[in-house]
């Protein structure tokens, strides 16, 4: 996909890797709607403050309609409780499960028809070396990026009729808040995987791993398990 005059939606746009995808994309000669639950946060020159939280169907629909004429979306927004599955909060679970996996869900749902009308497009679903690597601590924000890495192959194939392509982004630790306590030498700088995300798209890329933890995550999926 040319990201030049691209029109993007990214979510979660205020801050972190959102805040890096939407500079690079406006870089890149793209209009972008910078998303986010309180678009007064937003600034970044350069593009337009919207509306949108991801677990509030009536903002995500007229999200869809103020960015009628968009072609990528961005699905970056989510949120990390450190909860585990047996012992942590029900309801925190079910908060990891709402922004991570169905708050992608309804922001593709709202915006299909709309990428589709305007010729198609791109979206990019942000997801995690947790989808495959399930750390106890982590079990809540684990299950949620591995329903949003069922739902990109679910939703790649549904939607490549109707021209709009699917690339899922995995990455592990990030020098953002969310991984504010993890050292910062195990962390990747947000502005290489924003990059990487955006020539990833441009060459059509259905995958993109983003650091050399992720790969080497990757590659374990492919090696024989052990059994009795």
């Amino acid at each position: 996909m040319e990201l030049k005059d691209a029109v993007a939606v990214v979510t979660g746009a205020n801050r972190g890797l959102g805040r890096h995808l939407a500079a690079q994309l406006v870089e890149r000669g793209a209009k972008v709607y910078a998303a986010a639950r309180r678009p007064e946060t937003v600034d970044l020159p350069g593009v337009i403050p919207l509306r949108l939280d991801v677990t509030d169907a009536e903002s995500i629909w007229a999200a869809a309609r103020t960015a009628s004429d968009a072609t990528l979306l961005v699905n970056n927004a989510g949120i990390s409780t450190g909860t585990p599955l047996i012992t942590g909060s029900p309801d925190m679970v079910r908060l990891e499960m709402e922004v991570n996996f169905f708050g992608p869900l309804a922001v593709t749902r709202a915006f299909a028809p709309v990428i589709e009308s305007n010729g198609g497009g791109s979206v990019l679903n942000v997801l995690s070396v947790l989808s495959w690597l399930h750390p106890a601590d982590l079990g809540a924000y684990a299950a949620a990026k591995a329903a949003a890495w069922a739902l990109t192959g679910a939703t790649r194939e549904e939607l490549a009729p109707r021209r709009i392509t699917i690339t899922a982004l995995h990455v592990g630790y990030m020098d953002t808040d969310m991984a504010a306590s993890v050292p910062a030498d195990q962390k990747t700088d947000p502005a290489e995987v924003a990059a990487r995300a955006l020539s990833g798209i441009e060459r059509g890329l259905p995958e993109i791993l983003a650091d050399e933890t992720t790969r080497q995550v990757k590659r374990s999926l492919a090696a024989s398990p052990n059994a009795a």
